[in-house]
């Protein structure tokens, strides 16, 4: 409580008072074209957790640095462009099919200037489409999953914590009316499969393959909507010296059906783990989600259940999961001094992982290892930072203060996080947002903490909108970290940054 109560002075000393008053299922990010240029402090060699999580990789996880960043998109309609702009006027409802064909194609380089210079492409892409259905190939920024992405902790599985994996996805950009359901019936669903980097510390020549399927009951105009749905994604294909024949996991196309149905399969070229197990490293959530609309406000409820093996389907693990809950106001007085915009409040715990004991024989099967994996040591992760939560990091960021256990990725998977995201308006031009969270740290079952680990993490952001050089963006941030999971810092971004609008 000492180290909560001193975070809390650092994060909001500086404010006299703090006043309380669609879904992201396969959102992904669309920044328009911009210029930014920024720095980053820190006070001790780790960059404090909101400031660098989240962000799809691109803020160094230690020391001081200076950032430059830039990107954008150029979009094309491939047929009249009157008559789709006229259609577009018409069919304002986002289950409506856009007629026509478009082509797309994005980029984003991040330059990160410190003790070590890391040159990033967080984006690089190109898409075509024809109504709400798309192809695309390259990096792109995405979520996936019934949650929120910008105020919570992100979704489970698949937060934006790490770089964007390369790959070809299919699939539908929005919800989208089954045909004869009058719009009642909604779904939205995608498929894709992508590469892992080279340079793992364990694993090699890895793929990945996801999909997803999401339905939605209620009219995209309605007072109540509820959500339903299931992501997989899977690890495949590579080489590892843990329970391979020769140090090849399985592939080619017959081992890849395997993977797309989530089986394994027994055959004489296989290893027992890959026949009793699956073949691949599966895991996803399957996710329930209420939405209600009123006058003044969105209020969205989600659930996220967890599964990596079938706990899941026998309910042990059922206490495990992400809850949580967003309020967006929609009555916003402009010449108000001091809003609250937006409320999230969530809660995660994964210490089931279906109990302690893991016996084969008995079909009792436990200890889930979240993110964890016996042949992909290396674990849910690319370029050593989670893809899913980033409340279960790497051993890396927790071996100062930890033991390592083994060479898989986390050595921390049993926690529990509440976290509170607000975000609102002052002096009418300025935004404010802030996430705090709190978490109890337990390691793992194979290698318990010998005692809990209790750790403090906050974020205070401000932007506002300038009228010089043709409105010109000034962000400044403000973070800390207090407990004993991390070293104890407080740091801060400052950055200015011009956008120039669509490029279509």
């Amino acid at each position: 409580m000492i180290y909560l109560r001193k975070a809390l002075f650092l994060l909001f000393g500086i404010i006299p008072i703090i006043a309380f008053s669609q879904p992201d299922t396969t959102a992904r990010s669309t920044n328009p074209n911009y210029l930014e240029v920024g720095g980053l402090y820190s006070s001790s060699d780790r960059t404090p957790f909101w400031l660098q999580s989240n962000q799809f990789g691109t803020v160094p996880r230690s020391g001081s640095a200076l950032t430059i960043r830039g990107g954008g998109a150029k979009s094309w309609t491939l047929g009249k462009r009157d008559s789709i702009k006229e259609w577009r006027r018409q069919h304002s409802s986002s289950h409506k099919l856009v007629p026509g064909w478009q082509a797309e194609v994005g980029a984003e380089v991040v330059a990160n200037l410190g003790p070590t210079t890391h040159l990033l492409l967080p984006q690089a892409y190109g898409a075509i489409r024809y109504g709400n259905w798309e192809l695309f190939a390259g990096r792109r920024k995405q979520w996936f999953g019934l949650a929120d992405s910008t105020l919570g902790t992100g979704s489970y599985v698949w937060s934006g914590n790490a770089l964007p994996i390369p790959r070809i996805q299919f699939g539908l950009t929005r919800f989208t009316a089954v045909p004869f359901t009058s719009g009642w019936l909604s779904v939205l669903a995608t498929y894709s499969d992508g590469w892992f980097e080279g340079s793992r510390p364990v694993t090699s020549e890895l793929k990945l393959h996801q999909k997803q399927l999401y339905g939605r009951l209620g009219r995209p105009g309605g007072r109540v909507k509820i959500y339903a749905g299931i992501n997989h994604q899977v690890q495949w294909g590579g080489k590892s010296p843990y329970e391979t024949v020769n140090g090849q996991m399985p592939k080619g196309l017959e081992n890849y059906l395997y993977v797309i149905i989530g089986k394994g399969r027994y055959a004489p070229n296989l290893t027992f783990f890959d026949s009793t197990n699956r073949v691949g490293n599966h895991l996803g959530t399957v996710d329930l989600a209420f939405e209600v609309d009123t006058e003044n406000a969105n209020l969205f409820f989600y659930r996220q259940n967890i599964y990596e093996d079938g706990s899941l389907a026998r309910l042990t693990n059922i206490a495990d999961g992400l809850n949580g809950v967003r309020i967006r106001r929609k009555q916003i007085d402009p010449a108000s001094g001091f809003s609250v915009n937006e409320f999230v409040f969530e809660g995660l715990y994964t210490r089931s992982q279906g109990g302690s004991v893991f016996d084969f024989d008995g079909r009792i099967f436990g200890r889930d290892n979240y993110l964890n994996h016996v042949q992909v040591r290396d674990g849910w992760s690319y370029f050593d930072r989670a893809i899913g939560t980033p409340f279960i990091p790497p051993t890396s960021e927790t071996i100062q203060k930890f033991p390592n256990f083994a060479d898989f990725f986390t050595s921390n998977n049993r926690v529990w996080v509440l976290h509170l995201g607000l975000q609102g308006n002052v002096f009418r031009n300025v935004q404010w947002q802030t996430k705090v969270s709190y978490s109890g740290n337990y390691g793992v079952y194979d290698l318990p903490f010998e005692t809990a680990a209790y750790q403090f993490s906050g974020l205070l952001s401000l932007q506002a909108k300038m009228s010089w050089l043709g409105g010109m963006i000034i962000k400044g941030s403000l973070a800390t970290d207090q407990g004993g999971l991390y070293p104890n810092t407080t740091g801060g971004m400052l950055s200015i940054r011009k956008e120039f609008g669509p490029g279509r």
